[in-house]
């Protein structure tokens, strides 16, 4: 049995854009030394400069995490979905894949960076999948603020890490009963993981591999 995901037009657009997302073998960071790059990655003021270096990287998921995130919006059967860190759509289109099979729905889709919003745009109408997706060009902690869905199926942060906490307490209040949140990279946002691991927080969380975390809304 096929589905979006394994069929045309999407199956051969992902097969590009892995490859071409793999053949970036080394990030443009120039004379910056590692440790201001990790000073960058885990400031809630540095962040956008951060990303601003990294315009014209992928930074996409794994093919792995793509299809784990395929597979948990189909089983959770979701219908709206919030995504912090568009880049160039990889995530974009596993999502939007299971809610076309999940017989439609929302993504709403959140990048600060001009030039990915266009091409990830551009990469969801090639895909047959722009009627149900719609990515917010700007800070996520204003295109993430307001005109949500009442009821939210699913999150997913691959955004800014230190605003992992940020963008959730935006969305949560209106996660349904058993609404999942996918957090990649989970490991570089530790006040994150402290909260969504910690008892009477709301959350049932559990570590995917080495890098991602899934958690579930409770109550």
């Amino acid at each position: 049995m096929t589905t979006t995901l394994t069929s045309a037009p999407l199956a051969p657009l992902l097969d590009r854009m892995f490859a071409q997302a793999n053949s970036q073998t080394s990030l443009p960071t120039g004379d910056i030394s590692d440790d201001e790059i990790q000073s960058m990655i885990h400031s809630k003021t540095e962040y956008l400069s951060f990303y601003g270096l990294m315009k014209e990287m992928w930074l996409p998921v794994s093919r792995e995490s793509g299809l784990l995130l395929y597979m948990l919006a189909r089983t959770a059967n979701a219908h709206n979905i919030i995504e912090f860190g568009t880049s160039f759509g990889i995530s974009t289109l596993h999502l939007a894949a299971a809610l076309r099979d999940n017989g439609g729905g929302r993504l709403i889709g959140s990048e600060f960076e001009p030039s990915k919003v266009v091409q990830a745009r551009e990469h969801v109408a090639q895909a047959g999948l722009a009627d149900l997706v719609e990515i917010r060009e700007g800070d996520a902690l204003t295109t993430l603020a307001t005109d949500l869905p009442d009821s939210v199926d699913l999150l997913l942060l691959d955004g800014a890490k230190a605003l992992y906490t940020d963008i959730l307490a935006l969305v949560e209040n209106r996660f349904r009963p058993g609404a999942l949140i996918v957090a990649d990279n989970a490991d570089h946002s530790p006040d994150y993981l402290e909260h969504v691991r910690s008892s009477g927080s709301g959350y049932l969380s559990v570590a995917f591999g080495d890098d991602v975390e899934v958690s579930m809304r409770i109550g």
